[in-house]
């Protein structure tokens, strides 16, 4: 890709979070997520921006895109984006795109007037890279929330649905994630000593819980708060996942309560599992997965199940080896810096 813009700036504007990267001569050198809970107000948003400030710090070109007008303070998409917009305008110097989807990078006045393009569109800019760095592929970018899906057939994104209704409708949008999904979005019930144990209703705890059981769980990934609001600790998430099924921890031993967060991964994995098989449709044998996104040990196992080789995007991406992996941890922040460096 050719560089035009020394160092650009590239934000994911999130309801849960926010990422923002820095591109230097066309490679990223520095990625960070903050923790945005957009729906207790855009103060958070605030204040993120200020503590990343840092990282953005005279960029010569700041490239947006965003998911956060999803959030309940926001009455519509619509208002949701204008908000951002102006967030954006007031909070960030310096030359600033936004992100259309098909419609490209666009400017702030122009962006207001393409909401709908521009709404939830940062899956379509992570996919858009890969298909300049790796050809055919299936492309799963598995965050905190969802999971995006995506075919990408001859160097080009090939999504069925683009606004969030639409990739619902179409398995390219999947609502689970690996930290944020509450347990009772994946299963109604979980096998107890040989008997299937219906769940409690109730936000006692999260698919981060049964991740942090079964030990595959980085920390800093898990930047919100327990259902309790408690210590996140193995001992913590096993407390929190027996109120799921009625019971205390000590009724159960550790190697039990890890096959019990085991089948709730399980089950997270069936339904994206079904839905890739949907998206990927007829594409050769040989297309592998390209994953993105504080989930892709999840991801690795979806790859193996559907017996196709892994690509991660961390190993394609042109990125200092030291942050490789939080940048794909912040794809579509990645991506918008390096497209808009490479097209400006």
């Amino acid at each position: 890709m050719e560089k035009r813009k020394s160092i650009v700036a590239g934000f994911d504007i999130g309801g849960a979070h926010l990422k923002v990267t820095r591109a230097q001569d066309g490679r990223i050198v520095e990625a960070v997520t903050i923790a945005t809970p957009l729906w207790q107000g855009l103060q958070t948003l605030t204040s993120a921006f200020e503590e990343t400030a840092p990282i953005y710090a005279g960029a010569d070109l700041n490239a947006f895109t965003m998911t956060g007008e999803l959030a309940d303070v926001f009455p519509s998409r619509d208002a949701g984006v204008a908000a951002l917009l102006g967030e954006i305008s007031a909070r960030v110097p310096g030359a600033k795109l936004i992100y259309a989807g098909p419609s490209g990078f666009v400017g702030a006045e122009q962006a207001a007037r393409l909401s709908a393009d521009v709404a939830s569109a940062n899956w379509h800019a992570t996919a858009s890279l890969v298909a300049t760095l790796a050809g055919d592929a299936l492309f799963v970018d598995m965050g905190s929330t969802t999971t995006d899906i995506i075919a990408i057939k001859n160097g080009a994104v090939a999504n069925d649905g683009y606004t969030d209704a639409g990739r619902l409708l179409s398995g390219e949008l999947v609502y689970t994630g690996f930290t944020r999904t509450f347990l009772f979005g994946v299963a109604s019930s979980a096998p107890v000593r040989g008997r299937l144990t219906p769940l409690m209703n109730e936000y006692f705890a999260s698919i981060a819980d049964a991740h942090r059981i079964l030990g595959v769980l980085d920390e800093k990934d898990d930047r919100h708060a327990s259902a309790d609001g408690k210590e996140k600790t193995v001992d913590g998430s096993i407390a929190r996942l027996a109120r799921m099924i009625g019971r205390d921890a000590a009724e159960l031993t550790l190697p039990e309560w890890c096959e019990v967060a085991r089948w709730f991964s399980e089950q997270q994995l069936r339904k994206i599992h079904d839905a890739a098989a949907l998206v990927a449709g007829s594409m050769a044998r040989d297309v592998p997965i390209v994953g993105a996104g504080t989930g892709r040990w999840q991801i690795r196992r979806l790859a193996e199940r559907m017996e196709r080789r892994f690509v991660d995007f961390a190993d394609i991406i042109p990125a200092d080896d030291a942050i490789r992996g939080e940048a794909s941890s912040v794809a579509p922040a990645s991506a918008v810096a390096l497209l808009a460096g490479s097209q400006v």
